[in-house]
């Protein structure tokens, strides 16, 4: 099967009240084969900035099993305590000594340090499906990715997808929590 493209989504929490709609839409997505959670956790970091983590997914067990702790292993995090940070460092030392790099220096990314202390960040490691036809048609063009990111609402008026209070509207849907 081949592996769709595969996103990492951070988003951010003052006060996390879920009822469970996140969730839903990530299922109704899975469902319609839109897209698949390989790994999903939760980031509560405290006043001091102290964090605790806590595994979302919408995985099967099997899929569970099979992927492990994706995100940890991404960013660096030890989620099963001492021996999960020590599998995790084995498995860095490893891909290093085999010449592999994920990240350099200048690549990194600290998703914990931005993740304002007192508040929570639900970081989402989604595979999406739908993208696999089109990047393998661009992959036979002879293309590649150079850059992805989202686009602000606000940029959206300048280009004429979007008017004045459709992009403030869907910015304060985006920043209602902070």
């Amino acid at each position: 099967m081949a592996v769709g493209p595969v996103q990492l989504i951070v988003l951010g929490f003052n006060h996390p009240d879920f009822h469970g709609e996140v969730i839903a839409e990530l299922e109704e997505l899975r469902n319609s084969d839109t897209v698949r959670v390989i790994d999903a956790l939760a980031v509560y970091k405290d006043a001091r900035g102290e964090i605790e983590v806590e595994h979302l997914s919408n995985l099967s067990t099997e899929e569970a099993v099979e992927l492990g702790s994706k995100i940890g292993a991404l960013i660096g995090l030890g989620i099963e305590g001492e021996a999960g940070m020590e599998a995790g460092a084995a498995a860095g030392a490893e891909a290093a000594a085999s010449g592999l790099q994920a990240f350099s220096d200048q690549d990194a990314w600290d998703i914990l340090a931005e993740i304002p202390d007192d508040s929570a960040a639900a970081l989402l490691l989604i595979e999406h499906h739908w993208a696999v036809p089109l990047r393998n048609a661009i992959a036979r063009a002879g293309g590649y990715r150079i850059s992805d990111g989202f686009i602000s609402p606000f940029d959206l008026v300048t280009i004429g997808l979007a008017t004045a209070a459709e992009a403030k509207e869907l910015h304060d849907i985006e920043m209602a929590a902070a």
